[in-house]
């Protein structure tokens, strides 16, 4: 299999001041997920992940997309003139300016979250970002790359996310819960792996075992059914 393609090591990122990054795409919808689920949102979807996760929904980011000076983005996004940003992927982290983007969209005041995949290291994270990391599950084929030394660096304006494919996921998820003591640093969210648990199942865990955590359907899967740009 091919190298991905923004690794973070890839010369052309730093060839101008560490100031450009492959893009995937940038867009303006309602954010599906997480804290600010509904709110009209831009989405800065950066190229490139070091993951395959058996249910990805967005391969299509790992490879291709285009080369963008900073200050172009920066310009793209003002266009839509949001409250919210978030820089996804792919794995945004997997492209050293990530951090430099990130710092330039709260300097411009907007309210900035940053989806990762948990398996690269959080630390020195603008600290006015809001950070939504995953704990890959079993289910996900890549539990093994979970790096567990971010989990003093989480805060309570952070979140860590489980995509939960079947009971064994939860036990896992409610395991690691307890372990981390997660609800005591941030938010949790439990979230069913769409087209493998019925969300209704899950709902019914959660109660059952009275568990601290938000459980959350992603919205732009019901409106838009993973269709690019939204």
């Amino acid at each position: 299999m091919p190298r991905p393609v923004a690794d973070a090591h890839d010369s052309r990122s730093t060839a101008h001041g560490l100031d450009r990054l492959r893009v995937t795409e940038i867009f303006y919808s309602l954010q599906g997920e997480a804290r600010t689920v509904g709110y009209p949102t831009v989405f800065i979807r950066l190229t490139g992940c070091p993951l395959r996760c058996t249910y990805c929904d967005t391969e299509y980011a790992f490879y291709g997309g285009q080369w963008m000076e900073l200050g172009e983005i920066m310009q793209r996004v003002a266009e839509h003139a949001p409250r919210y940003v978030t820089v996804t992927g792919g794995e945004p982290l997997a492209q050293r300016p990530c951090r430099e983007l990130l710092t330039a969209l709260c300097q411009r005041g907007y309210e900035v979250s940053l989806e990762t995949g948990g398996a690269l290291d959080i630390a020195g994270i603008d600290p006015r970002v809001s950070i939504v990391m995953d704990l890959k599950t079993p289910g996900s084929g890549e539990e093994r790359r979970n790096l567990y030394a971010n989990m003093p660096h989480l805060a309570r304006k952070d979140q860590v996310k489980f995509v939960i494919c079947d009971r064994a996921d939860y036990e896992w998820s409610r395991a690691k819960l307890a372990e981390y003591q997660l609800d005591q640093r941030c938010e949790v969210l439990f979230s069913p792996c769409h087209g493998q648990l019925n969300p209704t199942e899950l709902a019914e865990w959660i109660l059952q075992d009275h568990l601290p955590v938000r459980m959350q359907i992603q919205l732009h899967k019901l409106l838009w059914n993973d269709a690019r740009g939204h």
